[in-house]
């Protein structure tokens, strides 16, 4: 029986206040790699929830995601523990709808990110490298532990897992 998960790149975001780390993976979804760090400009949403979405670090997004030929992007949702969201997690839902609306059609998704960060600093240690350079580095190897999550959830489910994410209306900051 053929694989029912659609063949494409997908790319993977980890979406923080300071930083977007990307990665993408192979055409047949098997291994996420990193890409890179796109800065966020320091600025608030206006209602005190945090950042708010930039023009600047949302176009080199939507850049990335264009080039690379992604078929979906998935986006880790920061939760508690417990399951329950926070500000955070409504900081990323703020982004992800304004990604939606610039890279549609592709879909957007969102995943469970929890302890990705944490993994991503221990894979980093695992590898040598030394605790005080992971900052550069551990957005994109948290977007890697996403997207490779997501990769593995889409072979054992037959096809995109995560929650689709509706096309926002509002627009950007003015940065």
């Amino acid at each position: 029986m053929a694989d029912a998960v659609p063949r494409g790149v997908r790319v993977g975001l980890d979406v923080g206040e300071v930083r977007v780390g990307v990665a993408r993976s192979d055409p047949d979804g098997l291994v996420a790699t990193p890409v890179e760090t796109v800065t966020r400009p320091a600025r608030t949403n206006g209602r005190g929830e945090g950042p708010g979405v930039g023009p600047a670090d949302l176009a080199r997004v939507v850049e990335i995601v264009r080039t690379s030929g992604a078929v979906v992007v998935y986006v880790g949702l920061p939760r508690h523990l417990s399951g329950r969201e926070g500000s955070a997690a409504a900081g990323v839902r703020t982004y992800c709808g304004a990604l939606a609306q610039a890279v549609a059609p592709v879909p957007v998704r969102l995943v469970d990110e929890r302890l990705s960060t944490v993994s991503a600093h221990h894979a980093l240690h695992a590898s040598g490298r030394p605790g005080r350079s992971h900052r550069r580095v551990v957005d994109q190897a948290a977007a890697v532990v996403i997207l490779q999550a997501a990769l593995d959830a889409e072979r054992t489910a037959g096809g995109r897992v995560g929650e689709l994410v509706a096309p926002s209306t509002a627009e950007t900051d003015e940065g």
